[in-house]
């Protein structure tokens, strides 16, 4: 079977991603905790997760986290965990409370990047060095570790590109980005768009509201609405969990066009076995969470992230905030055994169930 995977480098990547910020804090992105007492294996992590909408957070970053940090501390260290569930407001005091009880480091996913600003300067104050985790917070944050997210949207447009083939501009695209409030989305457009324009023909484009499935469903109906159901020839969805309501609305429809995604959910997965979604974007978990166990393990420690972060990030407030940059994958058809199952993120009996048997059979999932 044809291996299709997309494999990006993340090393190369520093530059496009630093290129993204205007740095107008020179002194920001240390690389050394701002305590000055040197802490041993008993250190307390704060982790703060955006929501729990997405399959991801709860099921692979939080439990792979914890377990790293374990590993890193000989099960020493202790992790005090909270979520927003999406909401920017709970999240700044779940920020206080953590500084209240005295975290040695904060691993922090924003789920409104400038709005957390605030909070990530109170924790600085306070001697708590924070890593950005999965979304570039604004701030004084010492550490960042992701994908090239703007890679990510040039892999997402590439292979709609690739799916319409000599029908791209026979019709008309959606887009459906992610929410405006993450900074991430913004980057995923932005690739998206580097992809497609001048290459297909843009009907209708939403930034869906807390990346909220219901709201992209809802999204959808208006685009069918507005452009007729026989002039869409494909959709661009920034996530899986968005694909699955876009999916439902195309259905409702009875259209059946290329739609993308990302996360490699399992629902996604399933949708992609059985031809209802055609890609989704595959960003290994593990290597995104260990970057931020081990960044966040140093920090606490007082210790120097020089030989752990390769490459620098600016963002809109802090300038080189030292960083680890993950790749990505490209995931069809034609190399989920390469990707997701070989990894251990799901197994074939959870991707193929009953309702998706036969058309695993067909690709020879086994």
């Amino acid at each position: 079977m044809r291996r299709a995977a997309v494999a990006v480098a993340a090393g190369a990547m520093a530059v496009s991603l630093a290129a993204c910020g205007s740095a107008k804090e020179a002194d920001g992105g240390s690389s050394k905790s701002s305590g000055s007492e040197k802490k041993g294996d008993d250190i307390k992590v704060g982790l703060l997760l955006p929501e729990n909408q997405t399959a991801r957070y709860e099921k692979f970053d939080k439990p792979l986290i914890e377990k790293k940090i374990a590993e890193l501390t000989n099960n020493k260290g202790k992790v005090v965990y909270a979520n927003a569930k999406q909401d920017a407001t709970l999240q700044s005091q779940q920020v206080e409370t953590m500084i209240t009880n005295k975290v040695d480091v904060l691993i922090l996913d924003a789920v409104d990047a400038a709005a957390i600003k605030n909070s990530v300067q109170k924790a600085k104050d306070a001697g708590i060095p924070v890593v950005a985790y999965d979304r570039l917070a604004q701030g004084p944050i010492d550490a960042y570790t992701s994908f090239d997210n703007v890679t990510v949207g040039k892999t997402q447009g590439e292979a709609l590109l690739k799916a319409l083939g000599d029908k791209a501009k026979s019709g008309k695209i959606v887009m459906m980005n992610g929410s405006s409030t993450d900074p991430n989305a913004a980057q995923f457009k932005q690739g998206a768009h580097e992809a497609l324009d001048g290459k297909v023909n843009i009907g209708k484009e939403y930034d869906t509201k807390e990346w909220k499935p219901e709201n992209a469903n809802s999204n959808m109906e208006g685009a069918i609405s507005a452009l007729g159901k026989k002039n869409i020839v494909g959709v661009y969805s920034a996530n899986d969990g968005m694909a699955g309501g876009i999916i439902t609305a195309l259905k409702a429809a009875g259209i059946k066009v290329p739609v993308t995604g990302q996360d490699a959910e399992l629902a996604g997965v399933q949708r992609i076995v059985s031809g209802e979604q055609y890609m989704s974007v595959y960003k290994p978990y593990a290597p995104e969470a260990d970057a931020a166990a081990e960044m966040a393990v140093a920090l606490a420690q007082g210790k120097s992230l020089d030989s752990i972060a390769k490459d620098k990030v600016d963002s809109p407030t802090t300038k080189g905030v030292p960083s680890i940059l993950v790749a990505v994958t490209s995931l069809t058809q034609d190399n989920i055994q390469d990707t997701v199952v070989k990894d251990g993120v799901y197994t074939v009996a959870d991707i193929c169930t009953a309702q998706y048997k036969k058309a695993c059979d067909k690709l020879g999932l086994k």
